[in-house]
């Protein structure tokens, strides 16, 4: 008996391996594309012109070099300014605006408001380019903070209302009607009630919302002037008629990217909590 037991219980460790190791092995089948573009990416950054356009491709530069990183400037770091000026003041004017407004929807049920968020989140942001400018330009805003901060809430604010509407709705009605009866406003119930118990969720939809705006193009190639043009624009502006100077691009995408990933490395507790918040009833 002793024998059978200790074979069985080794069978099923070995197959907790295999099941585990299956399960990384797919994983990391499904990453190897995005990780393949990372490791190019990185690695046209730290190759010269010669290397980067050479045929057939060099994976691996010769002798690494940091003189593309140099060739962006000191410019580059007032368009990183920019950029966290502008993605920072989105997601706190749209967590400001987005709450309370699915805390309303929620609490007294405005489903075809919450109807109509879902369709301006759907609707192609090129749609509201043309009407933004014509007013930003009649209002004098064009080339400010507050033009671009305002036109990425288009993009922010509808993903902030949708997602806060599930966790929302994860507040028992009981809870904030006992709030209620205790003498507390409506708006004490959205402060003190209702905001500390969707607090994984604010979390997760605020690191979102900041990724978002972060990566934003369309609206601040158009609005954003020298003194206001962020990363994904200053990439843009790289680009050139006469060629193309992948060593300078690539540094500047891994520059671009490198905060979101770390954003999402040190906040990924935060954001698997907040994404899985009131999914387990019962």
């Amino acid at each position: 008996m002793a024998v059978t037991t200790t074979y069985r219980s080794r069978t099923i460790k070995t197959k907790r391996l295999l099941s585990a190791a299956g399960i990384y092995a797919l994983v990391l089948l499904a990453m190897t594309p995005t990780l393949f573009i990372f490791f190019w990416m990185v690695s046209l950054s730290l190759k010269v012109q010669v290397e980067n356009t050479a045929y057939p491709p060099v994976f691996i530069p010769s002798q690494p070099t940091l003189n593309n990183y140099r060739l962006l400037g000191n410019q580059f770091v007032e368009y990183v300014f920019n950029s966290v000026i502008i993605a920072t003041g989105a997601t706190v004017l749209g967590m400001v605006l987005g709450a309370p407004a699915s805390f309303g929807m929620v609490r007294w049920r405005y489903q075809r408001l919450a109807l109509v968020v879902l369709v301006a989140r759907i609707i192609p942001a090129i749609s509201f380019l043309v009407p933004w400018f014509i007013l930003f330009r009649r209002m004098g805003l064009l080339d400010t903070y507050t033009a671009l901060i305002l036109s990425h809430l288009v993009v922010g604010l509808p993903i902030i209302i949708w997602m806060l509407l599930a966790f929302f709705e994860d507040v028992p009605m009981e809870l904030q009607d006992a709030a209620l009866i205790d003498g507390c406003s409506i708006y004490g119930v959205f402060w003190r009630v209702a905001l500390p118990l969707t607090r994984p969720g604010l979390a997760a939809t605020a690191i979102l919302s900041f990724i978002f705006s972060w990566n934003n193009f369309l609206f601040s190639v158009i609005l954003a002037g020298r003194t206001t043009r962020p990363l994904p624009v200053a990439v843009f502006s790289l680009l050139t008629y006469e060629e193309i100077n992948w060593g300078p691009l690539a540094g500047a995408a891994f520059l671009i990217t490198l905060p979101v990933l770390i954003i999402t490395l040190f906040m990924q507790r935060h954001i698997v909590t907040g994404l899985s918040f009131g999914a387990v009833k019962g």
